[in-house]
């Protein structure tokens, strides 16, 4: 299990939006130092928060349709199964009777 992270998540937006409004004038290693924190998990906060919200929460229509989407995913993972099943079937039969044709 991995080890529970010493920085908040509000620490972590405050220095990803900090790092941001930099626009370029400052470095990872800079800013990192500053707030005495590896430059490589600055870099990595940065990496993971790029093109999703700041914010802690998600609407309900993103909620409403996540959801959704993980149901269809588990629909069409027993319909995988079920279709490999009929596959294997299948394939046995026809080397069955491929065998009594000999």
């Amino acid at each position: 299990m991995a080890r529970p992270s010493k920085h908040s998540a509000v620490f972590r937006s405050e220095v990803i939006a900090l790092w941001r409004a930099s626009a370029g004038r400052r470095t990872f290693k800079d800013i990192a130092a500053d707030l005495n924190v590896n430059p490589e998990k600055l870099r990595t906060w940065v990496r993971d928060a790029d093109g999703r919200p700041l914010t802690v929460g998600a609407s309900q229509e993103t909620e409403a349709e996540l959801a959704r989407l993980r149901a269809e995913n588990v629909r069409l993972a027993r319909a995988e199964k079920e279709w490999q099943l009929e596959r294997e079937i299948l394939r046995r039969a026809a080397a069955y009777f491929a065998r009594e044709m000999k």
